[in-house]
């Protein structure tokens, strides 16, 4: 009589095993560097690792089923992620220290030429979206956030800091330059950095009408050009337009001086895909945490935080995120 033995389940084991398993490749260990500071769709990590897509569905699968990226859905595409290591759980300090050893990588030359390349492409969608829609940009922008359904929360938030005699501010891409009379009311000198020309002639009609004396118009890239620092670095709206976010804020933090700013206006994280081809929305908001570990990151202290609801279904979150009068980190400032 054939009798079998029953089979010894050993669950715990099976969910560290799955984790092994899932750093046990040199390729998907990359995937995981990559993904530090980023998030990237399917397609993308296939241009960016040059393989088929069906084998990095599989890898990301393989990751997913350890625990150590998650997903987001951003209408019909899926982009993925890190996940963060619950260290309080089973295998999150495996998880951990895996991430930490993973950091220390030096991604292949080849693969960060191509995260370069899909970064520029994320970029030059931007930039024609603004070049075809400066005229109709604000009407489109007021069927999601427009600025006076958070005026006065900014303002709040700003008035809150208290500035000294003789402050400086800088915003990056004003729009149609509707915050620049409110800045240009509460700082000593007040810089508006665009890069696209349609958009800063918006904003050069607005300081003209206003008599903004004490505003200067800038054409620059905010993460190639050169442009003074300031005590408050302004970006309403805008940070959803970067191609690689959390890179953009180590960049920006270098451009506050001491015992600075950053105000983020922005819209937490929603599924209304269709703000892509209105708005020209890269990214379709941030959960809230991740703003927070991104600045922390670039070496600023998350501080107070504003939350609006809409009635269209968006949140939006304003932020203050202050930078250390000295740093402890060589190097972190410049």
């Amino acid at each position: 009589m054939n009798m079998r033995a029953p089979q010894i389940r050993f669950d715990a084991a099976d969910e560290l095993a799955a984790l092994c398993k899932a750093g046990g490749d040199p390729l998907r260990l990359n995937v995981l560097r990559a993904l530090s500071n980023d998030s990237f769709g399917v397609l993308e990590l296939a241009q960016i690792f040059a393989i088929g897509q069906s084998g990095m569905s599989h890898h990301l699968k393989v990751l997913a089923q350890a625990g150590l990226v998650a997903t987001r859905r951003e209408g019909n595409a899926i982009f993925y992620r890190r996940a963060l290591a619950q260290v309080d759980l089973l295998g999150g300090a495996l998880h951990a220290a895996l991430l930490g050893e993973v950091d220390e990588l030096r991604l292949p030359e080849d693969v960060q030429r191509r995260i370069a390349e899909v970064h520029g492409q994320r970029a030059a969608a931007s930039q024609d979206f603004f070049a075809r829609m400066a005229a109709n940009f604000q009407a489109q922008q007021d069927l999601i956030a427009g600025l006076p359904q958070y005026r006065d929360s900014a303002l709040a938030l700003l008035d809150s800091l208290d500035f000294a005699t003789g402050a400086t501010a800088l915003e990056i891409g004003p729009g149609d330059g509707g915050f620049l009379p409110e800045l240009a009311r509460r700082f000593d000198q007040v810089i508006a950095l665009d890069n696209s020309p349609a958009m800063l002639e918006l904003a050069r009609l607005r300081c003209d009408q206003e008599g903004l004396a004490n505003v200067a118009l800038q054409l620059a890239d905010a993460l190639v050009d050169d442009y003074p620092a300031s005590d408050c670095l302004v970006l309403n709206m805008v940070l959803h337009h970067f191609a690689a976010p959390a890179e953009a804020l180590k960049h920006l933090a270098q451009r506050i001086r001491p015992g600075g700013s950053l105000l983020i206006t922005e819209l937490c994280s929603h599924n209304q895909s269709w703000a892509r081809e209105a708005c020209g929305d890269l990214w379709l908001g941030f959960e809230q945490d991740d703003l927070a570990r991104w600045a922390t990151a670039a070496g600023l202290l998350p501080g107070e935080s504003l939350y609006v609801g809409l009635r269209n279904g968006f949140q939006i979150q304003v932020r203050h995120f202050a930078k250390p009068e000295q740093s402890n980190r060589q190097g972190a400032y410049s």
